[in-house]
């Protein structure tokens, strides 16, 4: 597999990624989570005064355990509501569509029988496309080079 590369969006410049186990659940569990849309960073990080957006070179190891959901499917959507609910997974790349705060909310309202399946699928169309991924272990925190940092104003 070649190379390829991602962002991180952060109010400071991140050199030395770590895995961050925060005190909310995230889609794919604790982690360093990238994407590959500048775009989706560069949005990420407006919410701070002057963000940072990251960029990385990767080159994915074979050998490491890697699941990626190629769309958003049953499987992808229950792998997301078990993370959530903080339940680990021995993945060391975790790769997919983000579930951003609109999309949760519809996680969360089918979790609580507001709504069926069927109208969580109904409801989950993005506006834009999103990506994202987890590098879930150590291992798989190797695979990414840093390249640079750059600003990016809140306006």
């Amino acid at each position: 597999m070649g190379k390829m590369t991602v962002y991180h969006g952060s109010y400071i410049a991140v050199e030395k990624p770590k895995i961050i186990i925060g005190k909310n659940t995230k889609d794919f569990g604790a982690g360093f989570y990238c994407t590959v849309l500048r775009e989706q960073a560069e949005r990420w990080v407006k919410r701070y005064d002057n963000g940072i957006v990251n960029t990385y070179t990767v080159k994915l190891d074979t050998s490491l355990k890697i699941l990626e959901f190629k769309e958003m499917t049953e499987e992808w959507l229950d792998f997301i509501i078990n993370c959530r609910h903080g339940k680990p997974h021995d993945y060391d790349i975790v790769i997919g569509a983000m579930a951003n705060d609109q999309i949760y909310n519809f996680i969360a309202d089918y979790i609580d029988g507001i709504i069926t399946r069927e109208q969580f699928w109904a409801m989950a169309r993005f506006k834009y496309p999103t990506h994202q991924i987890n590098f879930c272990s150590q291992s798989a925190l190797q695979c990414l080079e840093f390249v640079s940092s750059k600003e990016v104003s809140r306006l």
